[in-house]
C-alpha cells in the first residue's frame, strides 16, 4: 500500500441510465456518499436503449435530488467504457448497486472486466434499504403508464414528471 502526502479525494462514479431516478437510487447515493468525498452521478447515453425522458430531463431530474448537498455530487453523462470514464476523472470506485442475488452474476463479471481493463479503480457493490429493494426504473415506469401511484417511489418532481409523460 502506498500513501502520500497529498490528501487524496475518495471519489466514486455511480452510472446509471436514470429513466427516471428513484427512491432506490437516491438510497444508493446517500450509502456511496457515507463511504467517499464525492460522487459522480453518471448519466449512461446508451444507443440501444429509448429511454421514456431525454437526456436533459435525466439530468434535470436527478439536479433537482441534491439541492443542498451539490458540493459532494456531480452530475455527468457517460457514453463508452465506463472504466475509462472513471479513471479519466480519477476516481477510485465504480459503485454498483444490487438489489438481489440474480443481478449479482452480471455485476460481477463486469467488475472482473473493469478490473482488468483498469487495475485502479474498484467496483463498489452496495445493497439499497429493504424497503427499495424490489423497486427499478422498469417497473415504476410500468406501473405509472398503467396509472398506478408510483408517488412512493420517487422523489416528488421526478413523480410530477411521470404523471405529466403519461397523461398525453
Amino acid at each position: 500500500m502506498t500513501t502520500t502526502s497529498q490528501h487524496r479525494i475518495n471519489l466514486a462514479v455511480y452510472p446509471g441510465t436514470f429513466d427516471p431516478i428513484t427512491m432506490g437510487h437516491l438510497d444508493i447515493i446517500e450509502r456511496a456518499l457515507n463511504i467517499f468525498d464525492t460522487v459522480i452521478i453518471a448519466i449512461a447515453i446508451n444507443p440501444g436503449k429509448k429511454p421514456l425522458f431525454s437526456l436533459e430531463e435525466r439530468k434535470e431530474m436527478v439536479k433537482k435530488c441534491f439541492p443542498h448537498d451539490y458540493s459532494r455530487v456531480e452530475v455527468d453523462t457517460v457514453s463508452g467504457l465506463l472504466v475509462q470514464y472513471a479513471a479519466d476523472k480519477g476516481a477510485n470506485a465504480i459503485i454498483r448497486g444490487l438489489r438481489a442475488v440474480s443481478d449479482f452474476d452480471y455485476e460481477f463479471q463486469l467488475a472482473l472486466m473493469n478490473r482488468k481493463l483498469v487495475r485502479e479503480v474498484d467496483t463498489v457493490f452496495l445493497m439499497p434499504g429493504f424497503r427499495w429493494i424490489y423497486i427499478s426504473s422498469s417497473i415504476i415506469k410500468d406501473a405509472a403508464r398503467h396509472g398506478g401511484d408510483v408517488c412512493e417511489l420517487v422523489p416528488e418532481h421526478v413523480n410530477q414528471s411521470l404523471l405529466k409523460k403519461f397523461s398525453k
